[in-house]
């Protein structure tokens, strides 16, 4: 599922193709993705005007001049390319607009996703605040309001282990699988460790961890393991960079003890067993 740095790698890469451009046209392939799409999508979305596309956790926020705002999360298996000439469109290809440019042509933006379980949803801009994807979400880990207080804050008394509070989208908006491994790596914190027992020096770590890994992987544009794309094209270079997730069985990189992988609550934990404690 493409996390944070994915979504922020679209949301930069959208921005300078559809702010203040008009929607010339759009195609709707389907009534539904993981749920229904709005009523009229299409119909709701040509003509209208975009401003500059935002990103909430791992979704892509769109407001345009109608007072709206389209909504997009990739799912497990999503992407969003940006054509110059008009493209053939895919067979999980479900959603297309075509927006004015610059240069007086087109660009065309099309979502993709094979395994349908991704979102599309169109909502009324002064709903932000209370729409059910969003109002329970957490700070943004680039953001100001993150810090090593806020992660004591919210892990106090939690039994569960720090990697599913990671993972928790209600404590800290935008973290997936691979970034909470590679953080916790960095941070030399064992994803098994109770979340509860992550305070002082060690928060201080992970909250640094957290915002360096984030920022490095969006640097290179995310990472690509099975479906990530860049909107050009381009693959996500940061799975050159990976410390220890998809690396079981390898050396790490700084002790050369093997990486292990366990599972937690259904999802795949790598760590090394000497540096993370």
């Amino acid at each position: 599922m493409p996390e944070l740095p994915e979504v922020e790698t679209v949301r930069s890469a959208l921005a300078p193709v559809v702010t203040g451009q008009q929607v010339m046209a759009v195609y709707v392939g389907r009534k539904d993705l993981r749920w229904p799409l709005p009523e009229a999508l299409d119909k709701q979305l040509l003509g209208c005007r975009f401003a500059a596309p935002t990103r909430r956790g791992k979704y892509v926020l769109m407001p345009n001049d109608n007072g709206q705002v389209l909504l997009i999360h990739l799912g497990m298996s999503g992407s969003i390319r940006i054509h110059e000439a008009k493209p053939e469109l895919a067979k999980h290809d479900h959603m297309m607009l075509t927006v004015e440019a610059d240069d007086g042509g087109h660009r065309y933006i099309v979502l993709n996703d094979p395994r349908r379980f991704g979102w599309v949803d169109l909502f009324a801009a002064e709903d932000m605040a209370t729409h059910k994807l969003l109002k329970d979400m957490g700070p943004e880990p680039l953001g100001n309001a993150f810090s090593a207080t806020h992660i004591q804050t919210v892990f106090a008394n939690r039994k569960s282990p720090v990697k599913n509070a990671l993972l928790d989208q209600r404590l800290i908006a935008g973290i997936g699988n691979i970034y909470a491994c590679e953080a916790l790596f960095k941070s030399g914190i064992s994803p098994r460790r109770r979340a509860g027992s992550i305070t002082a020096g060690r928060a201080d770590k992970l909250a640094h961890a957290i915002v360096t890994v984030l920022r490095a992987a969006i640097a290179e544009g995310g990472t690509s393991l099975r479906d990530h794309v860049q909107p050009g094209g381009e693959i996500g270079y940061f799975v050159q960079k990976l410390s220890v997730y998809g690396r079981d069985g390898l050396p790490c990189v700084i002790c050369e003890t093997p990486i292990r992988i366990i599972v937690q609550s259904g999802r795949s934990s790598f760590y090394c067993p000497s540096c993370q404690r």
